[in-house]
């Protein structure tokens, strides 16, 4: 349940007693160092505390070093910023599983983590190359790890103290399933795709029984043209509410019970994404009833990071 009527200061509580997440939270996939650093230094001082990274994104050292900058400039203390990152689909196997972390940890500059995801529920075949082909251009899979396997030692990690929450990324709800009922620490955060036209309403609905956080990546539609950001229904609100389209799309997000991750590469358009605000029900209802359905990351079939659109309208 979300804590807050105010969405800038919003928290959900974490399972098993690991503190809270703030519902708004900066997402770190930029390709630039640079962009990545002064973005992330912009986001902290619009009032961003949750961070989300990745092992994947390359750019862990680059966030690091922004929040601790951002940190030590603001005076805002280490416990006020929830920080996550992934474990990336080459370290599946439980022995890799703890020097992957640590490494992460070291480069992100922290001693601990809020939250640890497994990146995808895909094991590649494990090494140095994150993007592992054969000779014809195929992901090279490793089916000598299963992710119960990989599961059990990021549950280790939460037992050695560094670690205080772990979850899973771009996950189906039969997945969670298979994870959740074996698990002896339960996830606490799955983070999916979702927005209007990707609603996810049965794994939503499955997380809000079992008190696992639902955090939506790509909210906005990752900026696809066309997508929710100039959706007919989307920009009839935005006039009469008097916020951009973006805002009315991220406090959707919001209302429906979900944190979430944005991306905003510049100071004003981080302000523009914290300064969210509650919609009317009616509004709700008319977000609710768009027919559009469109997945705009096809990671969930390949576990190969990407942004495909493929659109079903109906």
């Amino acid at each position: 349940m979300i804590e807050s009527s105010d969405f800038r200061n919003a928290r959900i509580p974490l399972n098993h007693g690991a503190g809270h997440i703030p519902v708004l939270g900066f997402g770190t996939l930029i390709p630039d160092l640079a962009v990545t650093m002064n973005a992330t230094r912009d986001a902290l001082e619009a009032g961003f505390r949750h961070f989300d990274c990745a092992e994947r994104y390359r750019n862990e050292r680059e966030v690091g070093e922004a929040l601790q900058a951002g940190v030590a400039a603001g005076g805002i203390a280490r416990e006020d910023i929830f920080v996550t990152t992934k474990l990336w689909n080459t370290n599946h196997r439980p022995e890799r599983v703890e020097p992957a972390f640590e490494a992460s940890l070291e480069r992100l500059g922290l001693n601990y983590l809020d939250l640890y995801l497994i990146h995808t529920p895909f094991a590649f075949q494990p090494g140095d190359e994150q993007d592992p082909r054969d000779q014809n251009g195929n992901v090279i899979y490793d089916s000598g790890v299963t992710l119960l396997d990989t599961w059990r030692a990021m549950e280790s990690l939460v037992d050695r103290g560094k670690c205080r929450a772990i979850g899973l990324s771009d996950i189906s709800l039969s997945e969670l399933l298979t994870i959740y009922e074996a698990a002896r620490i339960k996830p606490a955060v799955v983070q999916v795709e979702s927005h209007p036209y990707l609603p996810e309403t049965e794994l939503l609905e499955f997380c809000k029984e079992k008190d696992v956080v639902f955090l939506a990546f790509a909210p906005l539609g990752h900026g696809m043209r066309p997508g929710p950001l100039e959706d007919p229904v989307i920009l009839a609100i935005a006039a009469r509410v008097g916020k951009t389209s973006a805002q009315v799309l991220l406090a959707w997000a919001v209302q429906r019970g979900t944190a979430l991750l944005t991306t905003p590469k510049g100071a004003d358009r981080a302000r523009e994404n914290f300064n969210i605000s509650a919609l009317p029900e009616d509004a709700l209802d008319e977000i609710n009833r768009i027919q559009t359905r469109q997945r705009l990351n096809d990671v969930v079939k390949t576990g190969s990071p990407g942004f495909i659109p493929r659109v079903q309208s109906t």
